[in-house]
């Protein structure tokens, strides 16, 4: 992972994914990319005639400007290589631009402007709209091991093989990498379909040089799969955990609930995300 593209506002998980940036970049001989955007989120829509939204457009531009002199002068005492990438609009849309030629893109678990306890919208629509990997990092994180254990979440869908294979220049690093699947209930036939064994995960990472574990889990009755891999990685004190994103439909994941978003509410470590 030379190429990272970081999210720079200034909410609560920026200290933190700044942390797991730089200690990526050292440990992978890596450049960062700082993109920020002014503003984050805007509009209003009462503002008829437009007054209050130019008002505030310079705040945020004058905030933005601050909190941007304010990182670049502890990036200058970091060792390492970087580069800033800002706009005036969105910034979904600068992510989305720059993530098609970086490696790995590093968010925060959560959205300044929603409520504690649910899955970050801005996460999900740029699982939607970008093809490079996403490492969700929560606000408690102060460091980041590429050469620590890691667990990979494995259901056998398409989106388990995009992530693993994604990861792979991490989990070349990893010292034990154990591929954790979960018991589920009987599956559809289209499901099966595209039903991947996890020993042909454990297969192709041993094809790359990679030695991995397999896990079964059995599910504790009330729990749900994602308290069950997340307590199974603490278990494993791993770093980081691997996983595919949305294997179903958004429509379907936001009214019927899903894996993805439940391990987006309050994620208990960092998350290597794939869609």
């Amino acid at each position: 992972m030379r190429s990272i593209l970081l999210h720079v506002y200034d909410d609560k998980c920026f200290e933190a994914r700044l942390q797991v940036a730089l200690d990526i970049a050292r440990q992978c001989k890596g450049r960062l990319t700082c993109a920020q955007a002014a503003p984050y989120d805007f509009g209003m829509p009462t503002d008829f005639y437009g007054a209050m939204s130019a008002e505030m457009m310079v705040e945020y531009t004058k905030t933005s400007k601050k909190f941007r002199a304010k990182v670049e002068k502890e990036l200058s005492n970091e060792g390492v290589a970087w580069s800033w990438a800002s706009s005036g609009g969105s910034a979904m849309n600068l992510i989305a631009c720059h993530a098609p030629i970086h490696d790995l893109v590093i968010v925060g678990a959560h959205d300044p402007l929603q409520l504690k306890g649910s899955p970050s919208r801005f996460v999900g629509e740029l699982l939607e709209r970008v093809r490079a990997p996403i490492l969700v990092v929560p606000e408690h994180v102060k460091s980041f091991d590429v050469d620590g254990p890691v667990t990979v979440a494995w259901n056998g869908a398409p989106e388990s093989a995009h992530a693993l294979r994604a990861a792979l220049p991490l989990l070349s690093r990893s010292s034990s990498v154990q591929i954790l699947t979960v018991e589920e209930k009987k599956k559809t036939k289209r499901e099966e379909k595209f039903d991947l064994p996890s020993m042909q995960a454990s297969e192709y990472l041993a094809q790359n040089d990679i030695t991995s574990e397999l896990i079964e889990l059995p599910r504790k009755k009330g729990d749900s799969i994602a308290e069950t891999l997340v307590t199974a990685s603490k278990i494993r004190e791993a770093g980081y955990l691997v996983m595919g994103a949305y294997g179903h439909s958004r429509f379907r994941e936001r009214i019927l609930g899903g894996v993805t978003r439940d391990m987006l509410r309050e994620p208990q470590l960092p998350l290597f995300l794939s869609h």
